[in-house]
């Protein structure tokens, strides 16, 4: 058989070796075992400081020097803003309540009273890392959780929350809310 002709053959092989490999991905059964991937939302740069600024001013407007950290779905810190005259210890603060309220998908200010009316939820506390005090809430895009903002400094948790809901406020039609 000349070079040619092995040649010719092998390449009708090949192509009716993926055309029946073509045939078989689109077969129901294949679609079905291959894993499906999933599509997310992502916090970009921009509204994260958007956001972090503007809890620093909703507080600063009440009189307030506080810290604020937005954190994405997974807890890594995207934007981080500290008021002049905000105590060391609220930078801390602030992250942690961000990162708690993106791993939980829920607010540090509800978990917080949850632990204190639930005994089976009072080891949250215990979860390296987890802060349970008032100003870490969500940032949902629709229904989806995407990150979180966490506040620290002012005199109360739920003062901190009600400046982080000023700034989710304030940035609701980027979020698709």
């Amino acid at each position: 058989m000349s070079i040619h002709r092995r040649t010719l053959r092998l390449a009708a092989l090949t192509l009716a070796l993926a055309a029946a490999a073509a045939a078989h991905a689109q077969t129901p059964a294949a679609a079905a075992a291959a894993p499906a991937l999933r599509t997310e939302k992502a916090l970009p740069l921009a509204l994260a400081n958007q956001i972090a600024a503007g809890a620093v001013a909703a507080c600063a407007a009440n009189g307030y020097a506080v810290s604020a950290t937005v954190v994405d779905r997974a807890g890594v810190v995207r934007a981080v803003q500290r008021a002049d005259n905000a105590g060391a210890h609220t930078l801390g603060a602030s992250e942690r309540k961000a990162w708690t309220s993106a791993s939980a998908k829920n607010t540090t200010l509800a978990m917080m009273e949850g632990a204190q009316k639930n005994p089976g939820a009072a080891n949250l506390v215990d979860i390296p890392g987890f802060l349970l005090l008032g100003g870490g809430v969500p940032i949902k895009a629709g229904n989806e959780v995407i990150g979180a903002v966490g506040v620290g400094g002012a005199p109360g948790g739920h003062l901190d929350e009600q400046c982080a809901n000023a700034a989710l406020e304030q940035a609701k039609a980027q979020l698709g809310a």
